[in-house]
């Protein structure tokens, strides 16, 4: 893999600024090294970079992905989602296993968010016998990232949203205190009530949510 990425490595190398890499940490709390390239150039250098060497074969991605994701500066696991999304129709059943590694490896907003709605999304779309069977599992983990990601895997479902799953994990975290679950459950039915308005204004009315996630929620109400 380290043949085969070495070009692009080296091109976002090239391509960092310290000066915004400074910004670009304290946007992130200071957790993550930054090259400070910002989106549009880093989208460019990708560009370049599959035409040059393409995209690897499914069998690979699990390496490519988590070769990118162990390299220190955080645009490299922003790559390793843009290479996962555009194979995300050939993901393979067992994938979720390595899937699930990036969500509680290094993991924050920016990252996850993408891994949920994303690739886990279509994951589920392709495999929705997995879906009872491993977000239950995320549920019961105590893990706030993949509790997060259990919720906000339907972000783009619209009508095909499984609003009883959705509401029996809503329900299951609405008294938790941590600020990225309260944000998740205002976000994903703030983003349902783009299709179905009614459900979402029911369903702040009959159950008790932090004024976070009401707030949140109700935003297109």
């Amino acid at each position: 893999m380290e043949n085969y990425l070495e070009p692009l490595l080296i091109k976002m190398h090239e391509a960092a600024k310290p000066e915004r890499a400074i910004w670009a940490k304290k946007y992130l709390k200071d957790q993550f090294e930054m090259l400070g390239v910002d989106a549009p150039t880093r989208k460019q250098i990708f560009r370049s970079f599959l035409s040059d060497r393409g995209l690897p074969v499914i069998e690979q991605l699990e390496e490519v992905s988590w070769y990118l994701w162990q390299q220190e500066e955080r645009e490299f696991q922003y790559i390793a989602l843009e290479i996962i999304v555009k194979l995300s129709k050939k993901l393979r059943e067992q994938d979720i296993d390595w899937i699930e590694k990036l969500i509680v490896t290094k993991s924050w907003w920016d990252t996850v968010d993408g891994i949920a709605a994303w690739i886990c999304g279509k994951y589920f779309q392709l495999y929705p016998a997995q879906i009872i069977p491993v977000t239950r599992q995320w549920m019961d983990s105590n893990n706030i990232w993949l509790q997060r990601s259990a919720l906000l895997f339907q972000l783009q479902y619209k009508q095909t949203t499984n609003t009883t799953l959705l509401s029996l994990y809503i329900l299951e975290l609405s008294e938790h205190k941590e600020f990225f679950i309260r944000k998740a459950i205002g976000w994903i039915l703030r983003e349902y009530s783009k299709t179905n308005k009614e459900f979402v204004r029911e369903f702040v009315k009959s159950y008790p949510l932090s004024s976070l996630s009401q707030r949140e929620a109700t935003k297109y109400l």
